[in-house]
């Protein structure tokens, strides 16, 4: 496959795992709304960076486990775990803790891109998502663990996931009203979206066993 079609597919997988309210899209949406969108883009720059990092990683990760499947079957039974406890975390943990947030001060773009960084190196979730992705495609020959072919998706990921938050900087004035961006709401629809994961995680060990 070309190098042009396995950017586009890391783009593709990356703008989808952002889509859900979360966050780093949320931090830059509000970022963006208070201070500026050139804030909320620094931001987003320096989340990026990391997001390429992680998915380099997450790659190198999913070419071990294509060499190794006996790996992955442990790793996907610990994965149900992790699932299981951040279902139950949001849904009948987070709902109930305090909604009183302390906003940093922070004042200068250099600021906000090495929060954007920081705060995108504490969301692991790239790493084993990416990882779940990129094996996937390499089963349908649709991506190779070549070097060129790993570069190429990760530039294309961190792309993807430049244009989901810049989404969210200059959209967010629509969609802050809704209901569903509230702090309760978003716990409810990561939770209702973990559970679903756990499910289909725990069908794929059971047919396993």
């Amino acid at each position: 496959m070309s190098l042009t079609l396995i950017f586009f597919l890391g783009l593709f997988f990356a703008f989808i795992g952002v889509i859900p309210p979360g966050l780093l899209n949320m931090t830059a949406a509000k970022i963006s709304l208070k201070e500026g969108h050139v804030r909320g883009i620094v931001f987003s720059i320096g989340v990026c960076i990391v997001v390429f990092a992680q998915t380099y990683v997450a790659a190198i990760f999913a070419r071990y486990l294509s060499k190794h499947p006996e790996v992955v079957d442990i790793l996907r039974s610990v994965a149900l775990i992790i699932f299981l406890l951040i279902t139950v975390y949001f849904l009948f943990i987070a709902k109930g803790a305090s909604k009183q947030q302390i906003q940093p001060k922070v004042k200068s773009k250099h600021s906000r891109f090495f929060q954007g960084m920081l705060m995108s190196v504490i969301n692991v979730f790239p790493i084993p998502y990416q990882a779940y992705i990129t094996t996937t495609l390499a089963s349908v020959a649709w991506l190779n663990f070549e070097q060129t072919s790993i570069i190429s998706y990760v530039a294309g990921a961190g792309m993807g996931t430049f244009v989901m938050l810049y989404v969210y900087i200059f959209f967010f004035d629509k969609i802050k009203s809704k209901t569903f961006t509230s702090q309760k709401n978003m716990n409810y629809i990561i939770g209702g979206i973990t559970g679903v994961i756990s499910i289909l995680t725990l069908v794929k060990v059971i047919k396993d066993w």
